[in-house]
């Protein structure tokens, strides 16, 4: 069992840009696609894919389109944002990265001392009582003979379409949709939040575990699984398997429970924790 390199680009948005294995070959797990418009985006801008594993905070559908965070710029520890004053791009992220957005502060700390394993530590400051989701919306390279394994029977909420209307049932098989089968691509995109901490993602002999905690906090998985049927007009392949705090894509639409809340002191901190595996 290992950890992974996580590389970052606080400059655009703290986009994760690479998520290597520590252990089997020094895979990468992080899918790309070219975007010309994501250099350049803004606060309010449409959502602009360019894989990776974006911060979603404070909502991932919705407004604004897949959270505020993704579309600034982050600070590194230190005062400079990746890619300036120096900083060379492309090297494994170091220390606190935050960013500023209009309601709240988000801080991470990638740490890799932690024996097989890497850890990333959150905390979002925030007034008592704002509440947000947030999901690490990772994009993965994976094979049509990937696998997601979760905890069979959990609860799902499947999402047929881009909206927030869900369709009840339990992990894998909701509505004929067998939710842990990531292909063949068959021309289908759905969304799904499963009520469990954790997910491991099987492509042939290489295993990625994702885990979530958070202390009085409603936490879940989120699963996009776009099979050739997104967007519509030009559509592609895309696999997000998401640790998430909240039950919800859309922030508008979380009811009682559904959503991350900050208490009297001012700030949630939760952990995503990153483990990968090779058979041999």
């Amino acid at each position: 069992m290992s950890g992974a390199t996580i590389v970052t680009d606080p400059a655009h948005g703290g986009r994760w840009t690479s998520l290597i294995a520590g252990d089997g070959g020094g895979r990468e797990w992080l899918w790309h696609r070219d975007e010309p418009r994501r250099a350049g985006v803004r606060p309010g801008d449409a959502f602009a894919d360019a894989g990776g594993l974006e911060e979603c905070v404070p909502t991932v559908r919705g407004t604004p389109d897949h959270g505020d965070a993704w579309a600034r710029p982050w600070i590194r520890s230190g005062g400079r944002s990746g890619g300036q004053d120096g900083e060379r791009p492309g090297r494994p992220a170091r220390g606190e990265e935050s960013v500023d957005c209009p309601d709240f502060r988000l801080t991470r700390r990638i740490r890799t001392d932690v024996p097989d394993r890497t850890v990333v530590d959150y905390r979002l400051s925030a007034a008592p009582g704002y509440r947000f989701l947030w999901a690490a919306h990772a994009l993965l390279d994976v094979s049509d003979q990937g696998r997601l394994q979760l905890t069979e029977g959990a609860a799902v909420r499947l999402y047929p379409d881009g909206g927030s209307r869900w369709i009840p049932g339990t992990w894998p098989l909701v509505d004929g949709v067998p939710l842990d089968r990531l292909g063949p691509d068959d021309g289908t995109a759905v969304g799904a939040v499963v009520d469990v901490a954790e997910a491991s993602v099987q492509d042939g002999a290489d295993v990625l575990h994702l885990a979530v905690e958070a202390e009085g906090q409603p936490v879940s998985v989120a699963l996009w699984r776009n099979l050739g049927g997104f967007p519509e007009d030009a559509p592609y392949r895309s696999i997000g398997v998401e640790p998430m705090l909240g039950r919800v894509f859309d922030l508008a639409a979380a009811g009682a429970g559904d959503a991350a809340c900050v208490p009297a002191s001012g700030e949630v901190r939760w952990r995503l924790t990153v483990t990968a595996t090779r058979r041999s």
